[in-house]
């Protein structure tokens, strides 16, 4: 990987924010966009701006391959079996809150229990508490390790008879921590139960491979993988999908339209009502090209590499407490952390004063929050465009700020 000419390709990063350089360092939260994804956009609004699967006409047919084309790129990035597997969505939470609707509320039932561990984001938290209330299943937690990793054991013992649903983050917004679904999902397949991932912060940096992985049902977005916002993805076996009822209805998504009953579309568009999002799928079709030839091994090794370094880093500052495994190979591309006698918030003020953007706030993981017995983090993310120089500029910063902290409590 040649870093400089990869962030040559991402025109955001060569302007200055107050007066400094940007280090833009919260692509967890969304990540910037290159030339590629861009131009993309900008393609389909000017040369063949039209509808999908409706018009006769040339630019909805171009309009319709340049979508579709979209889903066979998704297909072939996650290693699924069919197209027919993936549903376009606005997101993680619109591709979850499809399952909690369509799968858990109509086959669960009281007595029943779904699986989750206290580090999900809300996203992966709030549709199954919904879904339970409305069920009357149980709500179990898988419990966390102090260096917020899960263990197998526990696993095994949280699942059982009565488990009929288990959702997991691949990978923590908040930790960090790299957790082992495939391992998980055989566990819940031998207990009967069905298994979701949250891929929302493992697809723009991992290799993903729903058939390896054995899951039943996959969700990411787009717009932390280089591509634009409001488009997301819900894998699912064919199977599961198949029986599954659609909770929008409307344009596209139906067959037969009678005065007092309809009928629905084959797979994936009996899940897609109204227009979608035409652009951000071609655009999310942009994003996987641009990651695929760079790779993600490649990806993950550079991330490897930085993670390595600010957890050296950051070590070195006694001021500092940072949250998750420390070994590089169990976390992604994240350092979460938070400075003695100082607010998360007001650490990022500072930093933004110096053109260093980062996150904080409870990152949607008040559960997680609690249990540190925290109320806020501040998270520092990398990917592919960031660089060793990027985190000596994190450093000097928080350096600067804890000085100055300690001088106007003085």
């Amino acid at each position: 990987m040649n870093i400089q000419e990869i962030r040559d390709q991402f025109p955001i990063l060569k302007q200055q924010v107050n007066g400094h350089p940007l280090v833009y360092l919260d692509s967890s939260a969304t990540s910037q966009k290159p030339y590629a994804v861009i131009e993309a956009l900008q393609d389909y609004y000017t040369n063949y701006n039209s509808n999908v699967h409706r018009g006769a006409h040339t630019l909805g047919s171009l309009a319709t391959d340049a979508f579709e084309n979209a889903r066979e790129k998704v297909k072939s990035f996650i290693h699924a079996r069919e197209s027919a597997e993936i549903v376009f969505t606005r997101g993680t939470t619109a591709s979850l809150n499809l399952v909690a609707q369509c799968y858990v509320r109509e086959f669960l039932q009281e007595g029943d229990e779904i699986l989750i561990t206290l580090m999900e984001h809300h996203s992966n938290l709030i549709p199954w508490q919904q879904a339970a209330n409305k069920t009357g299943a149980t709500l179990r937690y898988i419990p966390i390790q102090p260096d917020g990793t899960i263990r197998i054991e526990d696993v095994e013992e949280a699942i059982t008879s009565k488990t009929k649903f288990v959702s997991i983050t691949h990978v923590s917004n908040v930790m960090g921590t790299i957790h082992p679904v495939k391992q998980i999902a055989a566990i819940a397949h031998r207990h009967g139960a069905v298994i979701c991932v949250d891929a929302a912060q493992s697809a723009p940096h991992l290799q993903l491979d729903v058939q390896d992985l054995d899951c039943d049902f996959m969700a990411f977005s787009g717009h932390k993988m280089a591509g634009p916002t409001g488009i997301g993805v819900l894998y699912g076996k064919k199977v599961l999908l198949e029986k599954m009822t659609p909770y929008e209805y409307g344009g596209e998504m139906i067959d037969h339209v009678d005065l007092y009953e309809s009928t629905w579309k084959e797979l994936p568009w009996k899940f897609e009502g109204g227009t979608p999002n035409i652009a951000g799928a071609i655009g999310l079709g942009a994003a996987i090209d641009f990651l695929q030839q760079i790779g993600l091994t490649n990806i993950r090794h550079h991330e490897n590499q930085l993670v390595n370094y600010a957890l050296e880093q950051l070590s070195l500052i006694e001021e500092i407490s940072i949250y998750g495994p420390r070994k590089p190979e169990l976390r992604s591309g994240l350092v979460t952390f938070n400075v003695s006698d100082v607010h998360p918030h007001d650490l990022a003020t500072v930093l933004d004063s110096e053109g260093i953007a980062i996150r904080a706030g409870h990152h949607c993981c008040q559960p997680l929050m609690r249990w540190l017995n925290v109320s806020s983090t501040a998270r520092a993310s990398f990917y592919l465009y960031n660089t060793e120089e990027d985190i000596d500029a994190l450093v000097k910063g928080l350096k600067r700020a804890i000085s100055y902290f300690k001088y106007v409590s003085q």
